[in-house]
């Protein structure tokens, strides 16, 4: 696994490094040992799916607020997303910047979130999966969210008119 630095600090894109043969290919999605190589503390508690069945679905932006902020590595098994993440963290010099990176089947590319990061994504084909290993149980009293379009956030999402559920339409504004 390659852990490539991203603008926010303690961000990183992982990239698997798949071992391919006539059978196919095997790649490691998951290791603490190289985490911890990275100063990165991971322990899952939870696994999570999210199957979207349309280009242009949009989920998030999503966080958990304390005392229970959600460590998050995010993979696309299937499909193709533009994933975003936000920083939350108080004091912090990239305070409500965020990154973007497209996490694909064919990519492995693999998003490694800290705590108290917004995180959200827009598939860019149909029928896309999207897997979620987290660090913290689901505390639905420190669920929280942002609006995705928000001007002070000023993501450029790549598709129009994204496909949402009414609760992450109408978050507040900053």
């Amino acid at each position: 696994m390659k852990f490539i630095p991203t603008a926010l600090e303690g961000v990183f894109l992982i990239q698997t490094e798949p071992f391919k043969d006539p059978r196919g290919s095997f790649a490691r999605q998951f290791c603490q040992k190289e985490l911890a190589q990275h100063g990165l503390s991971f322990e899952i508690r939870q696994c999570n799916l999210s199957g979207n069945t349309h280009r242009g679905t949009l989920r998030g932006l999503h966080y958990q607020k304390n005392p229970w902020p959600e460590i998050k590595i995010v993979s696309c098994f299937k499909g193709e997303i533009f994933d975003v993440v936000v920083d939350l963290r108080p004091g912090s010099p990239t305070y409500l910047k965020h990154i973007s990176a497209i996490l694909s089947e064919e990519n492995g590319y693999m998003l490694y979130i800290p705590p108290l990061m917004a995180h959200g994504f827009q598939t860019l084909r149909d029928d896309t999966t999207v897997y979620y290993q987290l660090g913290e149980f689901f505390h639905p009293e420190a669920y929280d969210g942002l609006r995705y379009n928000d001007p002070k956030l000023c993501i450029e999402w790549p598709l129009p008119n994204p496909i949402m559920n009414e609760r992450d339409k109408n978050y507040a504004l900053l």
